[in-house]
């Protein structure tokens, strides 16, 4: 298995991860985001730290598509590549804010219980502001970053061919269309967990499992031991190659 191949395999691996922990924290937060007298009763912390946990996971698999796919689209455009390494860790960095929030709940809980008599309404006021810094995490990380990486990532990918155009497309649509619902939570038009949110969520996902399976079952388009016809990108690598190679036009040197 070639190197190229490899860095397909991890990062389709990483992307499924990215899915399975992103589901799983939301879930398992449910006791502390929609309980407002979580902070006062006995809590279900072991529920909220495997959130966490999970949370965690998905910070650390979003840096690692970044990290795993540089080497690869840095041949098509070196600078958008950088870009989305960025974004992909301001991504991780504003989940793990997120993190730190809910976790503070559960601290603020526990203090509370080992003094009695403590004033219950600023206890959970301090919880709900608390849990309102984890939703915006939620909305800024997870959709209007998410939104722009996966752009940058779609477009990438369909200038280079990498992946089929097709799939590419799903990928700027998705990208394009959470970037539209975050806007519209942002101002109030409805909720983020709704049936609207989850309606304009479901073509990112589509994009990144799509891709996720794609890289795990056949790679890059292109790359080695994929059995398909490569693209090179306009530079240099391109004018080196033979005529026949890119078509006889007027990229191969005269």
């Amino acid at each position: 298995m070639g190197s190229t191949r490899k860095t397909a395999v991890v990062t389709g691996v990483l992307f499924l991860v990215t899915e399975v922990a992103a589901i799983g924290g939301l879930v398992l937060y449910g006791p502390v985001l929609h309980d407002t007298g979580y902070v006062l009763g006995p809590g279900a912390d072991t529920r909220v730290f495997l959130g966490a946990l999970c949370e965690l996971v998905l910070a650390l698999a979003v840096i690692g598509t970044g990290v795993a796919l540089y080497p690869v689209v840095k041949r098509q455009n070196e600078g958008a590549a950088l870009g989305y390494v960025c974004g992909r860790l301001l991504e991780a960095a504003v989940i793990v804010v997120g993190i730190i929030s809910v976790l503070s709940v559960v601290t603020l809980r526990r203090e509370s219980a080992g003094a009695p008599g403590g004033d219950a309404a600023s206890l959970v006021t301090a919880a709900d502001a608390l849990v309102a810094i984890h939703d915006r995490t939620f909305l800024l990380g997870p959709n209007f970053v998410l939104g722009a990486n996966t752009l940058v990532l779609a477009c990438l990918m369909y200038r280079s061919r990498l992946v089929p155009r097709p799939l590419a497309a799903l990928g700027l649509i998705g990208g394009a269309l959470i970037c539209a619902s975050a806007t519209a939570v942002l101002f109030g038009l409805y909720e983020q967990v709704s049936d609207a949110g989850t309606l304009a969520a479901l073509p990112v996902f589509a994009w990144e499992v799509g891709l996720a399976i794609r890289l795990l079952a056949k790679g890059f388009t292109g790359a080695e031991g994929s059995g398909e016809p490569a693209q090179l990108a306009n530079t240099c690598e391109k004018w080196a190659a033979s005529p026949e190679t890119v078509g006889g036009h007027s990229l191969a040197p005269r």
